[in-house]
């Protein structure tokens, strides 16, 4: 920390004057790298203005010397004891302390993990209370929380005898003053509009009144083919997360219908796959779709997929000239039926039980056929208290995160927002650019999700520098590991507000690891499991390392998840989750498939999947790790890829590393055979070696941009058996 120099942050782009600042900030801290930090960010020294580089050498150098084996990662977000008082789970904290913890409560952020402990042993309670702070309104009233004496069932009956219909909760106002009538439930704006009049608003009364006219709609058509069977089984599909693709997701929920969420990305033999998995009846569909200034075809495809009916939505203003088929109904004829019913605002909502399915939706498909399944009614309930308790989603608050509904982070963001009075800010087109940025300045958006490539983007284009993103209180990141460097520059638009990193699954509903505002945060790690959930990290021999110890595993779960998944439509569930998972303290633990690391000081971080490790020399090891290795040796590097594979005539499997270039840079393999080879001798294990460096343009991804290792994996294998023949 001593070799900061004001001379280095005048060469990086401060004033004299500032750099003299922050060198005098830090010294002041003598040796004491977190007081450091804390004292510079506390005063500001360091501003979104200032060149990334600045950002770079303050914080690199301060933790130049720290030694995150033993303290785990260093950390940059700390949380005001003041705030924390404030935040959802502070509040509830304060309130219920002293009556659940006695005299062992103190305040959120010293007692925060006693807290934990205590819901994940008694869920009742948690969700007890949970529930009076989401506006979820039950049709008929709750008879317990959870029956878990059913054998049938390892997550147990959650909300037994409850009648409700989720969407219905979404569009009620409640007591709450922030959520009225006349509160705003949506803001959005059309790609290429960047002065903020033009940012839109919908309230809640008008979100609701547009909602009950698709759902006459949809009455309207009963006993026409695509309604031909019974309510609960015409599903549809939906396309990019805007404002009439949220409208259309709640009427069909609001009818009693099940939603069929299917990425707009997808080629036809992909939509065609997972329309005869869910057996759809009916799809809702864009003509085409709007982004980055290119019109893309979407119903065409949806054409080649679905002998189904297509209820076709213009993405702009009329349904582009496509011709439609015969029994394809454009979007303006569908709401003609709706129009000429009685009372098109007053149709009551069927009210079903807890565990009726309201969504069905599918894996990413990393490893094989994606799996289907189904959310019921309690899915959204868990989905929005993760936003509320961990990423402090409250009632006034806007939110934005770039996404749509066929992946499970669009529902998340929905119900997230809906069932806590938050804002769902919508951008109808790229968020890649300075236009996307704009308006989250316009739209005075208060919490950012995002992904990491998106954050990279931002950060090489330098598109968004000059826009005021100040008035964020918060980030989320979630999809893949995050890079410091980005989520430090990302931070740093803010005055150095938290990234909240959220990790879970589609079958969760939700996350089993997150940040917390309550909480210290470190780039890139988890500090805690979500609210009401256990895990356990379990070595090579299914055996669970004792709780607090810093290790590396497999992660399992404790059972107990409300809202999780508890079948699917195309595989067995209890093979897929809980077949020859270990018992523990009489639990039989949930197969989650991830790799993960629990470091000094209690945080975690993804290693990747738990097919994506490889057994090196009898040591097992994960891409991820390799990967963040190697990325550092060559600058010319753009992206690496480890898999490990076995001799096609048996033995020990080779580590091999697929590498993507940057534009422009040139390499040789073999030399980066060596550097690799050292770099992971140096960081990780003396005794690995690259066996093979093969240099590829592009690495195969799925829809939802996730490295496909396993493709680069057989793809490797049959390369190695043809040699062998040779």
């Amino acid at each position: 920390m001593g070799e900061l120099k004001a001379e280095e942050l005048l060469r990086a782009g401060m004033t004299a004057e500032e750099a003299e600042r922050v060198v005098k900030a830090v010294r002041s801290c003598g040796g004491d790298a977190v007081g450091a930090w804390r004292e510079v960010v506390a005063r500001k020294l360091l501003r979104p203005d200032h060149p990334h580089a600045v950002h770079q050498l303050v914080y690199y150098t301060i933790y130049s010397d720290w030694d995150s084996t033993r303290l785990g990662p260093p950390l940059y977000c700390f949380p005001s004891p003041y705030e924390c008082r404030y935040t959802n789970l502070g509040r509830l904290m304060e309130a219920n302390g002293g009556r659940l913890l006695g005299k062992s409560y103190q305040d959120p952020i010293t007692s925060f993990s006693l807290f934990h402990r205590f819901f994940v042993l008694n869920p009742e309670i948690y969700w007890s209370l949970v529930l009076k702070e989401l506006s979820v309104w039950f049709h008929q009233a709750l008879n317990c929380i959870l029956d878990a004496n059913d054998n049938s069932k390892p997550g147990g009956t959650w909300f037994p005898g409850a009648l409700l219909n989720i969407a219905e909760s979404c569009l009620r106002p409640t007591s709450h003053p922030r959520k009225m009538d006349n509160s705003i439930a949506i803001v959005w704006q059309e790609e290429g509009s960047d002065d903020s009049s033009s940012v839109n608003h919908l309230t809640l009364k008008q979100l609701r009144e547009q909602v009950m006219y698709v759902l006459a709609s949809l009455i309207a058509y009963r006993g026409h083919e695509i309604l031909a069977k019974t309510n609960t089984n015409f599903r549809n599909f939906t396309s990019p997360a805007m404002l009439l693709t949220v409208i259309i997701y709640l009427a069909i929920i609001l009818s009693g219908r099940i939603v069929v969420s299917i990425a707009d990305s997808f080629t036809a033999k992909e939509i065609a796959a997972r329309l005869c998995i869910s057996q759809a009846k009916g799809i809702f569909t864009q003509d085409l779709i709007i982004r980055g200034g290119r019109k893309l075809p979407l119903y065409s495809r949806v054409v080649e997929a679905a002998p189904v009916v297509a209820i076709v939505v213009p993405a702009i203003g009329e349904v582009a000239d496509v011709s439609l088929r015969k029994q394809d109904i454009s979007w303006k004829h569908f709401l003609a039926r709706g129009a000429q019913a009685t009372r098109p605002s007053y149709y009551v909502p069927v009210y079903q039980p807890g565990d009726s399915i309201t969504n069905i939706l599918f894996s990413s498909g990393t490893t094989g056929e994606p799996k289907a399944i189904p959310w019921t009614q309690l899915s959204p309930i868990r989905a929005a208290a993760d936003s509320w308790a961990h990423m402090d989603v409250q009632a006034g608050d806007v939110m934005c995160w770039p996404t749509n509904l066929g992946w499970v982070v669009g529902p998340i963001v929905l119900y997230g927002c809906f069932l806590t009075g938050a804002t769902l800010a919508l951008y109808h087109g790229s968020p890649l650019g300075r236009d996307f940025g704009k308006f989250i300045q316009d739209a005075r958006v208060t919490i950012l999700g995002t992904v990491p490539g998106l954050v990279k983007t931002w950060k090489s284009t330098n598109c968004m520098d000059g826009l005021d993103w100040t008035k964020l209180r918060s980030f989320a990141s979630s999809g893949e590991a995050s890079n410091t460097d980005d989520d430090l520059w990302l931070s740093s638009r803010a005055y150095y507000k938290p990234i909240i990193e959220c990790c879970g699954g589609t079958e969760l509903a939700g996350g089993y690891v997150h940040g917390s505002l309550l909480q210290p945060q470190a780039f890139g790690s988890f500090s805690t499991p979500t609210m009401c959930t256990g895990l356990v990290i379990l070595d090579e021999h299914n055996n669970p390392f004792p709780d607090g110890q810093a290790c590396e595993g497999e992660v399992a779960l404790f059972p107990l998840i409300m809202g999780a998944s508890d079948r699917l439509l195309n595989a067995d569930h209890h093979e897929v989750y809980f077949k020859g998972m270990p018992l523990y303290k009489g639990m039989r633990l949930r197969r989650h498939g991830d790799i993960i690391r629990r470091s000094g000081g209690g945080y975690y971080s993804v290693l990747g999947r738990a097919d994506d490790t490889m057994n090196l020399g009898g040591i097992k090891t994960s891409s991820v790790e390799i990967e963040r290795v190697c990325n550092k040796a060559d600058e010319g590097v753009s992206e690496i890829a480890a898999i490990g594979v076995a001799p096609a005539g048996g033995g020990p499997e080779m580590l091999i590393v697929f590498v993507v270039l940057k534009e422009g840079a040139t390499s040789d393999p073999e030399k980066l055979r060596l550097l690799f080879s050292k770099a992971i001798q140096r960081s990780l294990n003396p005794l690995f070696k690259v066996s093979l460096v093969k240099c590829v343009p592009e690495f195969p991804r799925n829809a939802s941009n996730k490295l496909l290792r396993r493709v680069l994996r057989d793809e490797m294998k049959k390369q190695l058996s043809l040699q062998s023949r040779i």
